[in-house]
């Protein structure tokens, strides 16, 4: 299945681009997505183990099973002052 994953912020800069088509099994969850793009993309091997995201607009957790043309946003952390 292919899943689209969207960076904002640092994790954009990390990726070096704003969105990315992974393809991954028909059994993946938002953890898989997690490994493979930490694997896969050296940018990305600094990605948090459990950055927060959110699967078609809803935040989820590393749990979430995913399917095919899912949008798996990821939301870096932000610090305010």
């Amino acid at each position: 299945m292919t899943v689209r994953s969207l960076f904002f912020a640092t994790y954009r800069d990390l990726a070096g681009t704003d969105e990315l088509l992974v393809e991954l099994p028909a059994s993946a969850t938002v953890a898989d997505l997690v490994r493979e793009l930490r694997g896969s993309h050296a940018g990305l091997a600094v990605l948090p183990a459990a950055p927060a995201v959110a699967v078609n607009l809803e935040y989820a957790p590393l749990s979430t099973p995913l399917r095919d043309g899912d949008e798996v946003a990821f939301i870096p952390p932000v610090a305010g002052g």
